[in-house]
């Protein structure tokens, strides 16, 4: 394994604000997840590239009405904000300035605050221990376009929608959900060795986001079931709508 350097690193989230008339509709043609569904809670989605990979790993909630927040971590903000321009340059919106947001875990779910009191390593390595346990993965700079979002267990998650149009790399991923399925995908693991960081090869397994453990790490990985069997690594158990099978029910 190569280790990139300080892989224990805390992660670190932004903030940003759309508001204006065509909010709702740019944001539908971008996102993975249906727009129009969206509440006061975050929705993990993805904006994926033409290749149906994830460039950027979100959280949405709609704040009022043609008014969203977007999370992301704080490495891919500025390239995100460079994307809206640059998509969204004819669609009649604002886009605020990034801001910094807390990772927390409150009511047993990792969420965000801007609260300074969630401002603590303490509040942030509880939301990585509660994510890696919950399948709550976080995209940064160094995974960017590494992942198909199904590999990533995102559509059993409500973060994909597979009816609500055209969207960024749709083509691809459709395809993929109806005609044959991610041979590798998301698992949560756990070793003795040293952390690894996010996009770090274990042999043929990846690294997707990985912390500290006592004596090892816990990670999330995307692996076929049968290079897990014969790595190190031990499999943990994910939530229950997290290990049903990532191809599409029949």
């Amino acid at each position: 394994m190569t280790q990139s350097p300080n892989p224990s690193a805390l992660p670190q989230f932004s903030q940003l604000t759309m508001q204006g008339e065509d909010a709702e509709k740019f944001l539908q043609g971008q996102l993975t997840c249906d727009v129009t569904k969206l509440g006061l809670s975050y929705q993990a989605a993805a904006i994926c590239n033409l290749k149906g990979r994830i460039e950027f790993g979100i959280w949405i909630k709609k704040q009022a009405e043609k008014h969203y927040d977007v999370v992301i971590s704080s490495d891919c903000a500025d390239a995100l904000q460079a994307h809206l321009k640059k998509f969204g340059a004819f669609s009649k919106f604002d886009t605020s300035e990034s801001i910094a947001i807390y990772p927390c875990v409150l009511a047993d779910e990792p969420t965000f605050s801007h609260k300074d009191d969630h401002n603590t390593a303490e509040d942030t390595e509880a939301w990585m221990a509660c994510s890696l346990a919950t399948g709550n993965y976080w995209i940064v700079a160094a995974t960017q376009g590494e992942f198909q979002p199904q590999e990533l267990r995102l559509h059993q998650r409500g973060g994909m929608d597979y009816d609500k149009g055209c969207y960024l790399g749709q083509e691809v991923i459709a395809r993929i959900y109806f005609k044959s399925a991610p041979k590798a995908f998301l698992h949560y693991v756990k070793d003795s060795d040293v952390v690894p960081a996010a996009g770090d090869k274990l042999d043929k397994i990846q690294v997707v986001n990985a912390m500290e453990n006592g004596n090892g790490f816990t990670a999330l990985v995307v692996a076929r079931p049968e290079q897990l069997a014969e790595s190190t690594l031990s499999i943990l158990d994910l939530p229950a709508a997290l290990q049903v099978d990532v191809a599409r029910p029949k």
